[in-house]
């Protein structure tokens, strides 16, 4: 069983980035248009990240311990990124509400793969 969602727990996180670097990527070379003004910096960002999801993945597969580590340090960078985010749309800054809860979202799914294995690794260390 503790093996089991350690797969699963690497496939989603692979799964996820590369969905994140296709959105993303196709944003930033113009063949896609969101429908709402695109906070650059942010778009980079989440794009960049798409790689190290990906990875994250990888180092979950391999080794739930080095998997946990990996996605308590990708949901600090993402919280990180979100309150700035949400910090620039309470300002009036050129954040659409859509890339803060699509934020928040990325935030949330990091958050919930790191108590995954923090919980497997917990209790059925090797």
């Amino acid at each position: 069983m503790s093996k089991l969602a350690q797969r699963i727990a690497a496939g989603v996180a692979v799964m996820f980035g590369i969905a994140t670097l296709a959105a993303g990527g196709r944003v930033l070379m113009g063949y896609s248009d969101p429908g709402y003004a695109v906070y650059r910096p942010l778009l980079i960002y989440n794009t960049a990240m798409g790689l190290a999801y990906v990875a994250a993945g990888v180092a979950i597969w391999v080794s739930r311990q080095r998997g946990k580590y990996a996605a308590l340090a990708i949901f600090i960078f993402n919280l990180a990124v979100l309150l700035g985010v949400v910090f620039l749309y309470a300002n009036g800054g050129a954040v659409a509400i859509d890339s803060v809860r699509a934020m928040a979202f990325r935030t949330f799914v990091w958050l919930a793969l790191f108590v995954v294995l923090a919980w497997k690794v917990r209790r059925w260390a090797p």
